[in-house]
């Protein structure tokens, strides 16, 4: 019971980021990376690196914000592992570790690229966490949703129709190779099954 409460609040601390205002994500971050604080100060006097309004901060501000898609995909895809297979594995006197990495892999496999590409493409529309520990930099730490919103509040509409045509075909790209990749498994699976 103890165990299953834990991993029950370590599910909701990993899945935390999908479901907070971005902008409250944003703040945590703010709050644990800034150069007064244990871990900020920590990687700024032994490390030479300054998180806040660094393009540091970009990346993880897209990570912590994207992750939660990524682990809920992959989690779902190793519990619909088919255990007949783990078991039959351990029959034939499989290490567990080589039961991970040959059979519970391959099968989550399709799982995890598709949470992997999700994650990608959140973490490619990152806009309020963004903002709030990297700032909106120009040439350092504007990403391309700040940078419509940089260019449409300053009346670039020409910019912003730039911008968005990238991110939208970046998108539209990723949605397109994810269903085609899905419907290729889907052919094969019908192939193995006849």
């Amino acid at each position: 019971m103890r165990s299953e409460s834990l991993r029950s609040i370590v599910d909701g601390l990993l899945t935390l980021p999908m479901v907070l205002p971005p902008t409250v994500a944003g703040f945590f971050l703010l709050y644990v990376f800034g150069v007064q604080r244990p871990l900020g100060k920590l990687l700024l006097e032994f490390f030479s690196i300054r998180v806040v309004f660094n393009w540091p901060a970009t990346v993880i501000a897209a990570v912590v914000i994207s992750f939660p898609l990524m682990y809920r995909s992959a989690r779902g895809a190793f519990e619909q592992l088919d255990v007949d297979l783990i078991y039959a594995a351990r029959t034939i006197g499989m290490s567990e570790w080589r039961i991970f990495w040959r059979v519970m892999v391959p099968m989550a496999a399709p799982g995890v690229a598709t949470g992997g590409i999700l994650a990608f493409a959140r973490g490619l529309g990152e806009f309020g966490a963004t903002a709030m520990i990297a700032g909106n930099i120009q040439g350092q730490t504007r990403t391309l949703p700040l940078a419509v919103y940089s260019a449409v509040a300053a009346g670039d509409m020409e910019g912003a129709y730039g911008y968005v045509a990238i991110l939208v075909a970046i998108s539209f790209l990723m949605v397109v190779g994810m269903n085609a990749k899905t419907s290729r498994e889907r052919r094969g699976l019908k192939k193995q099954e006849k």
